[in-house]
């Protein structure tokens, strides 16, 4: 009886086993055609960029530019050096070149003196530069000034060459 049993279930499960492997018919979809292609428009050439435009460099509410150099002072000094003065005449062409462009010229000290003392020298170091600018045809109204003294070194080591770097006017553009 138990050979009939096991014979059954065998036969059972063969045919369970093919029933269930059996091979689904699968429908054929074709694929949904490609919607229409619409005209694609050429992109426009990127506007030039203007050397000076691409020179800025946005800090908090002011533009540096690397096209306005720094000029920089002898030791307690605030006369525009001959070398310097070629950097304030270039400095005038960038401007002259761009007449919606002011400027902001910020003047720095050393380490060296009081803080009072630094302040004021700071400042007529910075006037001095916007005279200079002013005699080569800059508006006045194009300037402003300001003095830093020895608040913002551009170096703080504390070494003449440090010094050096230190003792300068930095020209930053306040609208554009």
């Amino acid at each position: 009886m138990w050979k009939k049993f096991i014979i059954l279930t065998v036969i059972v499960s063969f045919a369970f086993m093919a029933f269930a492997c059996a091979k689904k018919e699968v429908k054929r979809v074709s694929p949904a055609p490609a919607p229409p292609v619409s005209k694609v428009e050429p992109t426009p050439a990127p506007k030039p960029v203007d050397e000076f435009e691409a020179s800025l460099t946005k800090v908090g509410p002011y533009w540096e530019s690397s096209m306005l150099k720094d000029i920089h002072f002898d030791f307690d000094k605030y006369n525009i050096r001959p070398g310097d003065a070629l950097i304030l005449q270039e400095n005038a062409k960038v401007l002259k070149a761009h007449p919606n462009v002011n400027i902001q010229i910020e003047g720095h000290c050393d380490e060296r003196g009081t803080i009072e003392y630094n302040l004021a020298l700071g400042e007529r170091r910075a006037n001095s530069a916007k005279n200079y600018l002013v005699s080569l045809g800059i508006s006045p109204s194009r300037i402003t000034t300001i003095s830093y003294g020895e608040e913002r070194p551009v170096d703080p080591r504390h070494c003449e060459e440090a010094w050096a770097k230190n003792r300068r006017c930095h020209f930053i553009i306040t609208s554009k």
